[in-house]
């Protein structure tokens, strides 16, 4: 073995029978140098393969020493924390891009991915929803949902509040990642493994899944369902909808181009190329007949949305007489409000 696809140093939480519930990677790293493969491998012995090695002390204390030495002094900083530290700690070597098989491999890739270090779409997760447990988030970190119960009746005998905020698999981003330069109203709906590019706004009512995201500067006031990857200057209007791979979207992957916009209330389930328009209120799937409009207006064909997907320069609208989906093109590009787009 030559090299490493992922390294990550991790602290976390585990049930009473020792089963990760959850990890947090403070600064993963992508193809790790040389050295710090040599660094691990003289401590643990590693001999490849994805693994997730719970470490004690010494093994933190002997790291700390070997990953200085391998001009690693920002991870041996972490190994050093970590020893000092009543939580497990965890390292999670990745060999390849391979499906995860442990929670620990499941939270790095969730990482490389909300750390900006991998885009949506480029990662295997294959059979993530299976890895990851389903756990209680609560004001005192990640509960078995077995233990749950004797935690809440704990807490309450202590005289303390144990607050539920949720159930789910998937934690929010900002309590392991808090990336540059984004402004997010409500940070219970972006999901750690979200993609979010330096210069967007999420509004209250903006939803970001894992494994979906924005490239950079984007107004989000809608939903952008896992899969969907949303490129820059485009804005998802208030109650829009893109359709993922887990909401129907099925392999096809929803991307919108640059300086496009869905309208207020509208749906998309099909690519858009860069400065398309989605009206108000009309949800575009692949099957739905749009009838083609030149320049005039007028009529000169009738097609499936599913033929225009990746095309530039479209504008999607309803015909208010006879409700008919109409696309014609639309050279102007949408033109963004710097001011509501400013992160700092």
């Amino acid at each position: 073995m030559t090299a490493l696809y992922s390294f990550g140093l991790g602290i976390g939480t585990q049930n009473k029978n020792g089963d990760w519930l959850e990890v947090f990677y403070p600064k993963p790293l992508l193809t790790p140098s040389d050295a710090v493969l040599k660094a691990v491998q003289s401590v643990l012995g590693y001999q490849g393969g994805n693994q997730a090695v719970a470490l004690n002390a010494e093994q933190l204390d002997k790291l700390a020493a070997a990953l200085a030495n391998a001009g690693a002094p920002e991870q041996a900083a972490i190994a050093v924390q970590f020893k000092e530290c009543a939580r497990p700690a965890v390292l999670t070597l990745l060999a390849g891009d391979d499906a995860p098989g442990s929670v620990p491999e499941g939270y790095l890739k969730l990482h490389l991915l909300s750390h900006r270090l991998v885009k949506p779409n480029s990662i295997n997760l294959t059979g993530l929803f299976g890895v990851l447990r389903n756990v209680a988030w609560t004001s005192e970190g990640a509960i078995d949902l077995e233990e749950l119960p004797a935690r809440q009746l704990q807490a309450r005998l202590s005289n303390k509040a144990l607050s539920v905020d949720s159930v789910d698999k998937f934690p929010k981003m900002v309590d392991y990642v808090v990336p540059a330069g984004v402004r997010i109203a409500d940070t219970a709906r972006v999901r750690l493994g979200a993609y979010i590019g330096e210069g967007t706004t999420i509004m209250h009512e903006g939803f970001v899944n894992f494994n979906a995201g924005t490239e950079s500067t984007s107004m989000v006031e809608g939903r952008i369902s896992q899969g969907v990857f949303v490129k820059a200057g485009s804005d998802l209007g208030g109650g829009s909808s893109t359709m993922g791979t887990l909401s129907g979207g099925g392999n096809i992957i929803i991307t919108l181009g640059n300086q496009c916009l869905l309208g207020a209330n509208s749906g998309l389930g099909i690519p858009l190329g860069d400065r398309c328009t989605v009206e108000a209120g009309l949800y575009i799937t692949a099957g739905t007949k749009v009838a083609l409009l030149d320049d005039q207006n007028q009529v000169v064909g009738q097609t499936k949305a599913r033929e225009l997907a990746g095309k530039d320069d479209l504008l999607f609208r309803r015909n208010s007489t006879t409700g008919a989906v109409e696309c014609l093109t639309n050279k102007s590009a949408v033109e963004l409000n710097e001011a509501l787009h400013a992160s700092n």
